[in-house]
């Protein structure tokens, strides 16, 4: 595991490798100033910042979006808001982000300062206070099954699989879910705390899934990068 480590690490972490700050140099291209201000802003002011999604992680997810031409995405952890202001920026006018946490602090203290800038953005997100588990299967009783293109999941790790299957009943055929810290530092090789235990269990349940392509990635600290087939 002591190897793993090395080769797994977010582009703004000091452990992050040459050959790291180069691929992450040449894929995020597309980050925005609003959104490195807002990364910026986590890494100084937030508590425990590390929590923010890698800029590479995020450029990604919208590469994905737009390749689906997603219109509803669902981002479980909001954290300051990075993630969600990410998708915003990539979804049409009519799009909408409905990014939820057990605890808006960070956000209202780092992340809206920020995103406020920007108020055509965030009309598109419905940040909800509140068990992401309780909002998804809201949303499943709600109707809303088979319309999201899009869900990030990067919440509590032991509830991993539980937000894997509400949102896969809640993606169109086709849409995309990507799980981040996939890898959690290399530890998901012989898992031994519950963290690691349970994105293990989500990776291997996905890896199974005939519903299902997947593809483990070595990007920031581990993406699975999940497609529903049609």
């Amino acid at each position: 595991i002591a190897m793993a480590t090395t080769v797994v690490s977010k582009s703004y972490n000091k452990g992050a490798t040459p050959i790291i700050h180069y691929t992450t140099e040449l894929s995020t291209t597309s980050f925005t100033a609003l959104q490195k201000e807002l990364l910026d802003a986590t890494l100084a002011k937030a508590h425990i910042p590390a929590m923010v999604g890698a800029p590479e992680v995020l450029e990604m997810g919208k590469s994905m979006i737009n390749l689906n031409q997603s219109k509803k995405v669902l981002d479980i952890g909001t954290f300051t808001g990075a993630s969600a202001l990410a998708w915003a920026i990539e979804l049409p006018e009519d799009g909408k982000v409905i990014s939820m946490d057990v605890d808006h602090t960070q956000l209202e203290n780092v992340g809206l300062p920020v995103i406020n800038k920007a108020p055509e953005l965030k009309a598109k997100i419905d940040f909800r206070l509140g068990s992401a588990v309780d909002t998804l299967k809201s949303l499943i009783a709600n109707g809303e099954s088979g319309s999201f293109g899009f869900a990030f999941i990067d919440a509590d790790k032991e509830n991993y699989p539980n937000y894997y299957e509400l949102c896969l009943q809640l993606l169109v055929p086709g849409g995309v879910i990507m799980v981040d810290n996939a890898l959690w530092s290399g530890s998901v090789v012989e898992p031994k705390e519950s963290s690691s235990i349970a994105i293990d269990k989500l990776n291997r349940i996905a890896a199974a899934d005939t519903r299902v392509h997947n593809t483990l990635l070595n990007v920031g600290d581990g993406v699975h990068l999940i497609v529903k087939k049609h």
